[in-house]
């Protein structure tokens, strides 16, 4: 393999360790992600259908996800902490848009938009990851990615359903700023994992990102009585009901700190781009989940447009190459 070379030069005060790559292991870490987030996006809408706020739903999974990064670096390399301040700028990006802005605009999304079509949405920004690393950092990318974006446009006007669309503008809106977020999740993620080990990099962007939304949580009105309360899981599981705790439980560790956990993970053995193609399974799960739990139908003109979308993407993520290097264990 080739390893970049200023890469080479910080080795020795970086870590003493490197982990090679295995693909065919970031593909099974991706995999489990999109199943896992696919699954969260119908427990977040329950969730602040019940009356937690989206500030709320962030600072709880932010928290609860770097509390788990945190014991499991204290458990493994404490001295892992400290960083190098020129990695503050990065981290700060992370855990700022990448995982604060990401979670909030995503909660917004899924709770104005049918699941599917918010994720869908949401999940353009893998198409942006590549013409940002031809436009940004100079990497070549094969023509092919007009081609893919194209397809993703065209497919997404019909989701859409432009010429009569019945979708609520703002959960729109909402969705092209979580792409925005996402995109900035994968760029950022796979260069900062250059340098930081994978729970050090989940710990200070999530401890970042519960800093940030400490202050809007309203934390004072939030009803902690209530937490023990029965909530209806609605839709197809209407009748059936789980303590508001055990959702936020499994929001908090399933739906945050495993999935992102595993995209990490990914990251370390795959580029931006490819864990992208594969998290893009993650609109059609979610749709899946959001159908048999929620009981969102969405029509079959937009399930077909969805189905060109993803393809898009998939075309354009393929378009970039990116030589594979060694990343800090």
């Amino acid at each position: 393999m080739h390893l970049i070379p200023n890469l080479l030069a910080r080795k020795a005060r970086l870590s003493p360790n490197l982990t090679q790559k295995h693909p065919t292991l970031g593909v099974v870490f991706a995999t489990i992600a999109a199943i896992l987030f696919g699954l969260n996006a119908s427990t977040t809408k329950v969730i602040i259908q019940s009356g937690v706020t989206p500030e709320q739903v962030v600072l709880i999974r932010s928290f609860s996800a770097g509390l788990l990064a945190l014991i499991w670096v204290l458990a493994t390399n404490p001295k892992a902490l400290k960083i190098e301040s020129r990695l503050i700028p990065r981290l700060l990006l992370l855990g700022v848009v990448g995982v604060g802005m990401l979670q909030w605009t995503y909660s917004q999304a899924v709770v104005l938009l049918p699941v599917g079509i918010a994720l869908l949405i949401e999940y353009t920004a893998v198409l942006w990851v590549p013409i940002i690393a031809l436009v940004f950092f100079k990497e070549p990318v094969k023509k092919q990615i007009w081609f893919g974006t194209a397809l993703v446009l065209g497919g997404l006007a019909v989701v859409a359903q432009i010429w009569d669309s019945q979708l609520n503008p703002l959960g729109i809106f909402f969705g092209i700023a979580a792409a925005a977020s996402l995109t900035t999740h994968f760029i950022t993620g796979e260069r900062i994992q250059r340098y930081l080990p994978t729970n050090v990099t989940l710990f200070y962007g999530m401890a970042i990102a519960t800093v940030l939304f400490l202050p809007f949580s309203r934390l004072g009105e939030f009803n902690y009585e209530g937490v023990t309360d029965q909530v209806d899981l609605t839709g197809n599981l209407a009748g059936f009901s789980a303590p508001v705790w055990a959702l936020l439980l499994m929001m908090g560790i399933a739906g945050s700190f495993l999935p992102m956990a595993f995209t990490y993970l990914a990251l370390r053995h795959l580029s931006a781009s490819l864990v992208g193609v594969v998290a893009t399974s993650e609109t059609i799960l979610a749709a899946l989940f959001a159908l048999l739990w929620l009981g969102e139908v969405i029509s079959l003109t937009q399930a077909l447009g969805g189905m060109v979308v993803i393809v898009g993407i998939i075309i354009a993520q393929t378009a970039r190459r990116q030589k594979a290097i060694k990343v800090v264990g």
